[in-house]
């Protein structure tokens, strides 16, 4: 029997539809932030405000919840996602730390984060993550990563030249080179995940940037609503077809067992 501490089978199976699914997020949270925070004026310091909230009270039915609702955890991301944006660039622009400066201090805090973490619980792996205080650790290192990542991908975007394109291939090359490593060395799972899951954030940053911003500035000049639009149609689709998908391979495979167990089952 479960404890009443136990979140296992909260979290979705690390599947190439959750990369998938988790780039689509990350990439709607940089344009969703960018059209908060600037497209609609509101500013950097209000949009961390209302963002943050809305993160807090979907982070409090998913650590309440008792079973993985995909909606309510891709949710979650997606909150993570929007409010890493405007935390990002409240820190870069209007505190002027400058993207160098905040990604170090970004990163040295996903490090703390992640230390204490592997320190009270013992694992960093996803799988192992079994208890409210594991889930806790989980979401607060997916917020700050994802603000990271907005940093990161703004620094490569904005100040090394490469622009949005440049960015977006330099990360994904990264990342595919991190695939290729999970399959063809003994590179420890955990750190590879948590790699991956870092650069996926500025891999979607980069894209939201080459989606939403003008060619005159490299961009494709989507918009932030279109593409945002665009994005969060992906995005619901995919949640959908991803869990239709589990719903039903789980339901073939439950009455395959049945049936077997009939069969097997002596006759009276």
């Amino acid at each position: 029997m479960r404890s009443h501490d136990s979140v296992v089978g909260k979290l979705p199976q690390i599947t190439l539809a959750f990369w998938i699914m988790k780039i689509s997020a990350t990439t709607l949270g940089e344009t969703a932030g960018d059209l908060l925070s600037m497209t609609l004026k509101v500013g950097y310091e209000i949009s961390c405000l209302i963002l943050l909230s809305i993160f807090v009270v979907v982070l409090f039915f998913q650590l309440r919840s008792k079973s993985y609702h995909p909606f309510l955890y891709w949710g979650v991301i997606l909150a993570t996602a929007t409010a890493g944006t405007t935390i990002s660039d409240f820190m870069d622009r209007t505190l002027q730390l400058g993207y160098v400066h905040g990604t170090l201090i970004l990163f040295s805090l996903l490090l703390v984060v992640l230390g204490v973490w592997r320190l009270s619980t013992g694992s960093l792996s996803v799988t192992e993550v079994k208890s409210r205080k594991g889930e806790a650790f989980y979401w607060a290192a997916i917020l700050v990563s994802n603000t990271l990542g907005t940093a990161l991908g703004d620094f490569l975007s904005d100040s090394s030249g490469l622009g949005f394109a440049g960015g977006a291939l330099l990360i994904g090359s990264l990342i595919a080179l991190i695939a290729a490593a999970n399959y063809f060395t003994k590179i420890p799972k955990v750190a590879l995940f948590w790699a991956a899951f870092v650069l996926t954030r500025p891999f979607g940053a980069t894209m939201g940037d080459l989606l939403t911003k003008g060619p005159d500035k490299g961009g494709l000049g989507f918009g932030t609503i279109g593409s945002s639009l665009v994005l969060f149609a992906i995005l619901v689709f995919t949640i959908w077809w991803t869990h239709r998908h589990h719903t039903d391979t789980a339901y073939v495979a439950e009455n395959v067992d049945s049936a077997e167990r009939n069969r097997n089952a002596p006759v009276q």
